[in-house]
């Protein structure tokens, strides 16, 4: 009786032990590798310029984003119906973007008064963090251009188009 009692309890833990080795299996089968690891993201350069851009722009002391020239051509570009107005989201931003990194470029227009250095520092740390914190890559440079000082009696293009309206 002790030979047929000890069969019988084995025998149901090598049943749930070859339950559990199947169970553990077909999740190997389904789920082999870590989730990251199967399949590749691509960041297409428009997606980090937008990014870029709206950090850029929130800013103070950041007036506009790209040259005069940029910005006319937007503004008549924005006019047209169906042309939508996410370019000039990221007006005055290129970025190269490659697999892990990314480079930044940028034209602004600061308004007068402020510390164009401590604007510049602030906008490459906003642009940094948000690119890396939203996209997972490395960003290696933003280099900033100041293209124009928005002095406080000039009328500002976005103004006049308004008032023309």
């Amino acid at each position: 009786m002790s030979d047929t009692a000890s069969r019988n309890q084995s025998e149901p833990s090598v049943r749930e032990g070859a339950g559990d080795e199947a169970r553990r299996a077909g999740a190997n089968k389904r789920g082999a590798g870590a989730a990251g690891s199967r399949g590749r993201t691509t960041i297409a350069d428009g997606v980090v310029e937008k990014i870029a851009g709206l950090a850029a722009r929130d800013v103070v002391g950041v007036h506009a984003m790209g040259s005069g020239m940029s910005r006319t051509f937007g503004a008549v570009r924005d006019r047209v119906p169906g042309t939508g107005s996410s370019k000039s989201v990221s007006r005055g931003v290129k970025a190269e973007v490659g697999e892990v990194q990314t480079a930044l470029d940028l034209e602004i227009v600061v308004d007068y008064g402020v510390s164009i250095t401590d604007v510049a520092r602030v906008v490459r740390e906003n642009v940094i963090s948000a690119v890396e914190r939203m996209t997972g890559l490395e960003v290696v440079e933003v280099n900033i251009a100041v293209s124009d000082v928005k002095l406080p009696d000039e009328d500002d293009d976005d103004e006049s188009e308004t008032r023309l309206q």
